[in-house]
């Protein structure tokens, strides 16, 4: 039984559409951008696959929990597929928003497996089906906040991250979860670029008690179907309060550590990304302004610039999480 306890940031029910009108709306967007945000974006035909709606064979007879309470404003909106879908940064694929969709496809993305190690006590490489076993599938409506002051609301199919970290039984000395992107160069052309700054694979990491918290997301689809190559496949996670780096993609490792793990943008940055990565409009960024951001995908006559909002929008579900700390300095 599902039961959902109604929160300040959660849309309305009648704001939000049926199942059949919803994907029968992302099929057509799908298709091609919305006219009025086409000439903000690159357009790659690669983003525009038919295999989209069609779910991992261990997904496809997995139950499939009821629209569980997405985040949004009355003034939000899901973006085009088409959207989402060629406008990203996955730096193994190229430093360009383009360079995933453009170059994701060579992928292979099954057989997946997964690595955990650390403070646990079902240590071990999973696949997917068996990672996941109990954990009924869910769709999560997210607003997306980039750290380049860039934001989409995305739908995204998955499991709580707290059901996963239940299963695997972290032990009493577990502080933190370390994340880790697959690394293989030959499908991977920003790995192989000499002129990449990142010292491979890319790390992200939560406090315990963020990755417990309900709205923290491993996704494995989007759209109503599978999750884009492009966008993370075959399992990704979304912390939607936190900037979008924080969210890392195509997790091949999970460890659960005694330490604070020391996260690629920190270690290459630390004075410009913090290890919290709270979305925050009061701390700029040290060369932009983060009091605003670009919704897209906009149109031709509308930016679509809009006040950021302190946590995103989630502010009171996940602000006890920082209760006395200073977020200029855990930023």
């Amino acid at each position: 039984m599902l039961i959902k306890i109604v929160k300040a940031s959660d849309c309305k029910e009648s704001e939000v559409c049926s199942e059949s009108l919803y994907l029968s709306r992302r099929r057509f967007l799908s298709a091609s951008l919305a006219v009025t945000g086409s000439s903000l974006l690159p357009s790659v035909a690669s983003a525009q696959s038919s295999s989209a709606d069609v779910l991992p064979s261990w997904l496809q007879h997995r139950q499939r929990a009821s629209y569980s309470g997405a985040a949004l404003a009355p003034n939000d909106s899901v973006a085009p597929y088409a959207a989402a879908t060629v406008y990203n940064n996955f730096y193994e694929f190229g430093p360009d928003k383009d360079d995933p969709a453009r170059h994701a496809a060579s992928l292979t993305v099954e057989p997946w497996t997964v690595l955990v190690d650390g403070e646990v006590e079902r240590p071990g490489r999973y696949d997917l089906a068996s990672l996941f076993h109990e954990a009924a599938l869910e769709e999560r409506i997210y607003r997306l906040r980039c750290v380049e002051a860039w934001s989409m609301v995305i739908p995204w199919l998955g499991f709580p991250l707290a059901s996963l970290v239940q299963h695997l039984r972290p032990n009493s000395h577990a502080k933190f979860i370390r994340f880790e992107t697959l690394v293989r160069a030959e499908e991977m052309p920003g790995v192989r670029s000499p002129f990449a700054l990142i010292d491979w694979p890319y790390v992200e990491g939560l406090r315990m008690d963020e990755a417990m918290h309900p709205l923290s997301f491993m996704a494995v689809g989007m759209y109503g179907g599978a999750i884009a190559k492009q966008n993370g496949a075959p399992l990704r996670l979304v912390v939607p309060w936190k900037y979008g780096f924080k969210s890392i993609k195509s997790i091949v490792r999970i460890s659960f550590t005694r330490e604070q793990p020391r996260t690629t943008w920190q270690a290459l940055a630390p004075d410009e990304y913090g290890f919290f990565a709270n979305v925050n409009p009061d701390v700029d960024h040290p060369r932009w302004s983060q009091a605003t951001e670009r919704r897209l995908p906009g149109g031709l006559f509308e930016r679509g610039v809009r006040d950021t909002l302190m946590f995103n929008g989630y502010g009171e579900e996940v602000a006890g999480l920082y209760a006395g700390m200073d977020l200029r300095v855990n930023y």
